[in-house]
């Protein structure tokens, strides 16, 4: 067996020249100082960039926030047209009418007729106001978790008296048994109420009226589906119908939809629409599900 002796390290080897080591060491020191200065030059490089990318993060994001800001202001502007557009042609009707209440020997029927309608015009400016307060604090939402069958039976309540005065049938489906939600009961009450008034309008003409009131539920929403079989809308006024101030009828204020929307979103949900004209609408009105809704319907 052959035993293959080390060789002797060039740098300590007892045959190591020290004039070459000297080299070796002023070349390593250069390489390295090079190498440090390099370093010190990339780590200001980065720096200078880092400090660039920040101030450009730091610029967009002024932008961004003055875009923002610039666009609330314009909704915030349009709106303020829109509303006192919508309160001014009730007040001014209001005001007609009582300055006419001023008519000297006014035969007392028609001082009636113009109270009477004074009043209604002022109660018309009172809706319009509510539903502008609803409207504008309509994200914040109290929660509380209830069972969908006493939402459906405190709109079928409120609702089939209504239905029924106008030869209306109003027929509701029975929900998933046990099935809860957790939201706000008083706001999405309301929502449903006024995607159901919106129906019984809508059905007005017709001697057959009929609204159904459906819920689906999966995994992850529930479905409030209301179905009429009235007049429908052509897609233009669909396309508008969430639009703060739009609306079709006359006594109607234009927030009720966008009221029902905003409620339907601070569920996590939304509302969708399909309808054609002659053919009748369907509203469905859909809400996330919370992990307290998930667990009561998997227990029921």
């Amino acid at each position: 067996m052959n035993i293959v002796e080390p060789a002797p390290s060039p740098t300590r080897g007892p045959d190591a020249d020290p004039a070459k080591l000297a080299e070796a060491f002023r070349l390593f020191n250069q390489v390295s100082e090079e190498l440090s200065s390099a370093y010190g030059a990339l780590e200001k490089q980065v720096e200078r960039l880092t400090a660039e990318l920040a101030a450009a993060n730091a610029e967009a994001q002024r932008l961004r926030e003055e875009a923002e800001r610039n666009k609330r202001l314009t909704a915030m502007g349009e709106m303020a047209a829109q509303l006192a557009h919508q309160l001014r042609t009730p007040l001014a009707a209001a005001l007609l009418y009582a300055g006419n209440l001023e008519t000297p020997g006014l035969p007392e029927g028609t001082r009636i007729l113009l109270a009477q309608k004074t009043v209604e015009r002022l109660k018309h400016l009172e809706r319009l106001i509510q539903d502008m307060l609803l409207f504008a604090r309509g994200e914040v939402l109290g929660r509380e978790t209830f069972e969908i069958a006493e939402l459906l039976g405190e709109l079928v309540m409120t609702f089939e008296p209504l239905a029924r005065a106008r030869g209306v049938v109003f027929a509701v489906g029975a929900p998933p048994l046990g099935l809860t939600l957790t939201g706000n009961r008083k706001a999405l009450g309301g929502a449903l109420t006024n995607l159901l008034e919106n129906a019984l309008n809508a059905v007005a003409e017709r001697p057959d009226g009929r609204i159904g009131l459906e819920v689906e539920a999966d995994e992850a929403s529930i479905s409030f589906c209301i179905v009429d079989n009235g007049r429908g809308m052509p897609a233009e006024v669909v396309s508008r119908l969430f639009e703060p101030f739009f609306t079709t009828r006359a006594e109607g204020t234009g927030l009720g939809l966008a009221i029902a929307r905003g409620v339907a979103r601070a569920h996590g949900g939304g509302i969708e629409v399909d309808s054609a004209p002659g053919k009748g609408s369907t509203f469905r009105l859909i809400i996330g599900r919370g992990p307290n809704d998930l667990v009561a319907a998997e227990d029921g």
